[in-house]
């Protein structure tokens, strides 16, 4: 890459370079689909490369940000984890310093994942590489690439979103913002003095649902009804990205930045405007959406003595760990890295004569990290996270889904699974021979594989299943067919 920019060295002032993405897919030979549903995996990192930014992670092949997109391509989607342009001036001395460089990361960081989104499309259009379905794309955000997926899809009326009162610097004109559009591009990344990115094939940065774990939105006014379906995971005692309402706290200084709007306040408003309605219908019965339902109507004592209170939002995943010291509350309890790592062990900043590393530095607020304690909160986000990707993108077996399915409705009458809900076993009935069956949680994942036994009657033991939803996929030689059965 372009070295980095040097106040002394003018040759640094303007530096080009490719941005990337990796790409995790299903193997394209195990089967003849060509159009598969796209979730974008937008990195954390407070938009500083580590271990600038105090930490190990903050990069598209962060431990986190790999186990995810496997998970997902095992699942059936393509999944990218996009890279995204990183710098701004957290030790400013003042906070309108601060707001006016961040605000303006976080613009160029909307403006390359849109542009990833544009090459996706122009690709399914021309080559169709990895078999994507342009009419089915997510967002996935994690920690400040949160702030990026909810500022995508709500940032649509830049004339007056970007001047709001706290986005234009003091003295406060009506004509003036952080972001100057002139120079910086419209919300597209288009028409800048300083934009390279073209578009002339015109291709659209539409996607159709946006997720944040931790992250904030800009402003409640940029939500409208109409914006894409949104789910998020925030926990509860943040003291960086507000659960309801506040001011960000960058973790790399500890200094305040911008007043936003947390997942607990415009979630509830996604519900109100009608926009997470799709999520409406999905039943009790799975342990991801019962605990999530649990905590709604629930207060929580937080940092200063203060209270928060879980709004009645679907689509919010609260998450409640114990109290902490200001600014040691936990608030990404899902990352993790290798304390071994080059990055990890890097020396961000002295204590006296004792230096601090990356490692030491991040488990201020993650004391308990851990490869074991990610994934199981990562199982939590898939599980939560996936059943409402696939309402909201109306994938075929959807537990939202109020009509049959093609496959149902072709083999709705030559195919039978009974009893449902079920307790023990349950039992598959077809014309034909069944040859296998496959067995996936309301997460999507596959819990079991059965082969047929030239018969056309299978019986399937549930004992060994926790309650919840089940799809079943049966094949026999005329195609699969889907039916979803409810364990007791």
């Amino acid at each position: 890459p372009a070295p980095f920019f040097d106040p002394a060295d003018g040759s640094t002032d303007v530096k080009v370079t490719d941005i990337t993405m990796d790409v995790y897919e299903p193997i394209q030979d195990n089967d003849d689909v060509t159009e598969r549903p796209v979730i974008i995996y937008i990195h954390t990192g407070n938009f500083l490369p580590p271990p600038i930014n105090g930490s190990p992670n903050g990069r598209k092949d962060d431990l986190a940000a790999v186990e995810l997109c496997q998970q997902w391509a095992k699942r059936g989607y393509v999944a990218i984890s996009i890279d995204y342009r990183l710098g701004w001036n957290p030790i400013a001395e003042t906070v309108q310093e601060r707001t006016g460089t961040l605000l303006n990361a976080v613009y160029r960081a909307i403006h390359d994942v849109k542009h990833g989104v544009r090459y996706l499309r122009r690709d399914a259009a021309v080559d169709n590489t990895f078999g994507i379905d342009e009419s089915r794309i997510a967002l996935y955000g994690q920690g400040s690439g949160g702030y990026v997926s909810q500022a995508y899809v709500t940032l649509d009326n830049p004339s007056v979103e970007l001047f709001l009162e706290k986005f234009r610097p003091n003295p406060f004109e009506a004509t003036v913002s952080y972001i100057d559009t002139l120079v910086v591009g419209n919300q597209e990344g288009l028409l800048g003095q300083l934009t390279l990115y073209k578009n002339p094939d015109d291709m659209s940065s539409e996607v159709h649902m946006s997720a944040n774990a931790g992250g904030a939105l800009a402003d409640e006014s940029w939500l409208e009804a109409g914006d894409v379906p949104m789910v998020s995971f925030h926990a509860v005692r943040d003291d960086f990205a507000p659960f309801t309402e506040g001011t960000v706290i960058v973790p790399t200084t500890n200094e305040p930045v911008v007043a936003v709007m947390g997942s607990n306040f415009f979630i509830q408003k996604a519900n109100d405007l009608g926009n997470n309605d799709v999520f409406a219908s999905i039943p009790s019965g799975d342990v991801y959406t019962d605990a999530a339902r649990a905590l709604y109507g629930t207060s929580h004592e937080v940092s200063f003595g203060e209270t928060e209170t879980v709004n009645t939002a679907e689509g919010l995943y609260p998450i409640v760990l114990p109290l902490a010291a200001y600014l040691s509350n936990q608030a990404s309890p899902w990352e993790w890295w290798d304390p071994e790592s080059p990055l990890a062990t890097t020396v961000v900043a002295m204590i006296g004569d004792i230096p601090v590393t990356a490692h030491m530095a991040s488990l201020g607020s993650n004391p308990d990290m851990s490869e074991e304690k990610g994934l199981s909160y990562l199982d939590t986000i898939q599980g939560y996270l996936l059943p409402r990707v696939m309402c909201a993108l109306d994938l075929e077996g959807a537990v939202c889904s109020t009509e049959d399915s093609v496959n149902e409705i072709t083999e709705k009458n030559s195919l039978v699974v009974y009893p449902n809900p079920a307790s023990n076993v349950v039992f598959i009935e077809a014309e034909e021979n069944i040859l296998s069956v496959a067995v996936y949680n309301v997460a999507g994942k596959l819990v079991a594989s059965l082969e047929g036994k030239s018969g056309n009657r299978l019986e399937v033991s549930m004992t060994a299943y926790t309650p919840g939803y089940y799809s079943f996929q049966v094949r026999t030689a005329s195609g699969i067919s889907t039916e979803r059965v409810i364990k007791k």
